[in-house]
């Protein structure tokens, strides 16, 4: 009797010990591969027999890894300021103001998640051009300047806020940008940080409208910047580990730092 109760807990145990694994294992074959010289690159042994830091040397002398990075996390830094700004007062105004055709407004943003970034993109490259974005830093962050799904996950948060305390606010004066400023923002921090966080990541990881725009490896991001290890001759695979290994390091330190905050973003941006 006392074992059927356990045996659906250990199974569950094992299942998630098996999906850990297998999401954990390429990121740690990338890392070891990292220190593997070029005559044990294709070996399937579970550590280098001799570790180096031989790839890490040529990386640096290579490329310009750390303008790239540096370029990565001002694009992605920018866009979730963007994005957390433009779905805040979004939500504000679709929450507290009603206006003819609020619920349209709504559904139209709810409908535009749906639309994958790629069928924008050609539109966005044409703007781009003729603004003279190309090749910049503004022109990978303008046109993602606003996201639907923060938008949303906002809209959600501030929708449960307790009029009353509104209601307090307006009454002692306060207007509209200084209540939502002063009362709600400071009172919303969690789901704010849930979606700075997605949004940080979800920047960061960004590859086909970087690949589009950027022409030159010096205003390159990382996810454009690891190509440069591959060419029609083959493939450099001990540089690019390296590469990828370093362009890791910024999310995984952000995951080791704010991992409670990480973990809950995750289980709180769901849109109802």
């Amino acid at each position: 009797m006392t074992n059927k109760p356990r045996s659906p807990r250990i199974m569950a145990h094992a299942v998630m010990l098996s999906l850990s694994f297998l999401a954990l294992f390429p990121v740690y074959w990338m890392f070891q591969t990292s220190f593997r010289p070029g005559n044990e690159i294709f070996s399937t042994s579970l550590w280098p027999s001799s570790p180096t830091l031989d790839n890490y040397r040529a990386v640096l002398d290579t490329m310009p890894i750390r303008g790239i990075l540096w370029n990565t996390f001002a694009m992605a830094a920018w866009t979730t300021l963007a994005q957390v700004a433009t779905g805040l007062l979004a939500a504000w105004a679709l929450v507290r103001w009603r206006f003819l055709g609020g619920r349209i407004a709504h559904s139209l943003i709810a409908l535009s998640w749906l639309v994958p970034f790629q069928v924008v993109m050609i539109p966005n490259y044409v703007l781009a051009t003729k603004l003279g974005l190309l090749d910049s830093i503004a022109g990978l962050v303008i046109p993602n300047a606003a996201a639907a799904f923060a938008v949303l996950v906002i809209y959600n948060a501030m929708r449960g806020f307790p009029r009353a305390v509104i209601e307090a606010a307006r009454m002692d004066g306060a207007g509209s940008l200084r209540i939502l400023v002063g009362v709600v923002v400071p009172n919303l921090r969690a789901p704010l940080a849930s979606v700075s966080i997605l949004c940080f990541i979800s920047a960061w990881n960004d590859y086909f409208w970087p690949l589009l725009l950027i022409r030159r490896v010096e205003n390159s991001v990382v996810q454009i910047g690891l190509q440069f290890f591959m060419t029609q001759e083959g493939n450099d695979w001990g540089l690019m580990m390296a590469a990828a290994t370093l362009a890791s390091l910024p999310i995984l330190m952000i995951y080791l730092v704010l991992q409670r905050q990480v973990v809950e973003s995750f289980m709180k941006s769901g849109v109802r």
